[in-house]
């Protein structure tokens, strides 16, 4: 039963679309559990450049199967002009499924995340305003729109308009903004309908039929664990889950069928947006790894929060994602280093903190208690074979795998598809 989850460990931006699409060589599917066009993957091949926040990362090899998962959001208009960027670059996508159960982004989840955002003031989120957040706040109040309903089109219109008379009175009554108008919306969204029609299927019997018969499937997350409903730095988190247990809910399988969990580990630790960050670098070693790792959103271009690697973090989404291997990525970003260190617990006043804490308050005055390692100082990123890296690299990744109690099975070093090494067979 070859199924993989690959997920990420920290605040997001580990890596995992170049993890995933290196797999999806050795797989038969390619499966989006969660999130919607908040996240975006950089996947480098054949020198050229792919930036993907909807379609799996799988989607660049023409005879895989890539399903985005009902419990994806799908921005229809973005969702479309993805996939004519991608066909532009000579990518087929004939093998793409969408599942007819994913809830759909309208208009007003885009414009209620932007003023509820804007109305938070300095407490706000950091959300990208993707409208994310809203229609997953649609779907579990009972009155989300979902792609089979863009099949029907009097239910469709129905649906709208039912949205629209309570959200243009949220709109217009506390936002003092303009609404929207039931069939301009209707519409738009009708033909969006039509031209995801050949995609559109029920992807839940695809999926488990494909498991039973024992193809190799892979389940992509987005966003990462730090920024789970759930288990993130709450309120600062998505709006879905990205960990282990959302692959089932967001894929359609029970997690009987789920055969390993990898967890995508940045060699640093990196965060967009607001909240705590206990081994952040404010310094010009945080502004070295900023700049040598381009660290800006692939989706908002915002730069990214920089600091050492933490373990206490690492560990604990070891615990909840139940990982069975660790992909440790961007180890490259540190070979100029003269030492590297890693964050291995927290100074809480007389008290050490192994164990990551819910609250954001405890969290925002811990102060990390850091290990130093020698660097290595030469580059690694034309190094294909693991016992060819550098000594003291290898021992980097081999205290990070130890103190995270779960093997390694890759590294990388470098963004381009040919730059991983295995060090274990995932499949």
């Amino acid at each position: 039963m070859p199924v993989a989850v690959i997920l990420g460990t920290q605040w997001g931006d580990e890596g995992k679309g170049k993890i995933v699409d290196y797999l999806a060589e050795k797989s038969d599917v390619v499966v989006r559990y969660q999130g919607g066009n908040n996240a975006g993957h950089t996947v480098i091949t054949n020198g050229k450049e792919f930036k993907l926040h909807l379609l799996p990362s799988g989607i660049l090899y023409e005879n895989k199967v890539c399903v985005l998962g009902n419990g994806v959001v799908i921005d229809p208009p973005v969702l479309l002009k993805e996939l004519r960027d991608i066909k532009a670059k000579g990518i087929k996508v004939a093998e793409l499924k969408i599942s007819d159960r994913a809830h759909v982004i309208m208009p007003y989840h885009r414009l209620l995340d932007e003023v509820q955002e804007e109305a938070l003031g300095k407490n706000k989120i950091g959300t990208t305003k993707r409208g994310v957040g809203p229609c997953y706040a649609d779907k579990h109040n009972r009155v989300g729109i979902r792609i089979a309903d863009l099949l029907e089109p009097e239910l469709l219109r129905e649906k709208i308009a039912a949205n629209l008379e309570t959200k243009n009175q949220y709109f217009e009554k506390i936002y003092n903004e303009t609404g929207f108008e039931t069939e301009a919306i209707y519409q738009e969204y009708l033909q969006y309908g039509e031209e995801l029609r050949p995609y559109i299927c029920d992807t839940i019997p695809y999926v488990n039929q494909a498991i039973t018969t024992g193809k190799k499937v892979l389940l992509e997350g987005a966003q990462a664990t730090l920024l789970d409903v759930d288990y993130g730095t709450y309120p600062y988190i998505t709006s879905s889950h990205p960990t282990a247990g959302g692959a089932c809910v967001g894929a359609g399988i029970g997690p009987t069928k789920i055969d390993k969990v990898v967890g995508v580990v940045k060699a640093y630790t990196t965060r967009v947006g607001e909240g705590p960050f206990p081994t952040e670098l404010d310094d010009e070693v945080g502004q070295y790894i900023q700049y040598t790792g381009k660290e800006y959103g692939t989706t908002t271009g915002r730069p990214r929060r920089c600091g050492w690697l933490d373990m206490v973090m690492i560990k604990y989404a070891a615990s909840v994602n139940g990982l069975a291997y660790l992909a440790i990525t961007r180890l490259d970003i540190l070979d100029e280093l003269d030492e590297v260190k890693i964050c291995t617990g927290y100074q809480c006043g007389d008290t050490v903190v192994t164990d990551f804490p819910a609250s954001l308050e405890k969290l925002g005055t811990m102060v990390p208690i850091l290990e130093t390692l020698p660097g290595w100082e030469v580059p690694i990123s034309d190094i294909r074979d693991y016992k060819k890296l550098p000594e003291k690299a290898r021992k980097y990744v081999e205290r990070i795998a130890e103190l995270a109690g779960v093997p390694l099975a890759i590294v990388s070093v470098g963004p381009a598809r040919d730059q991983t090494i295995f060090v274990n067979e995932i499949y």
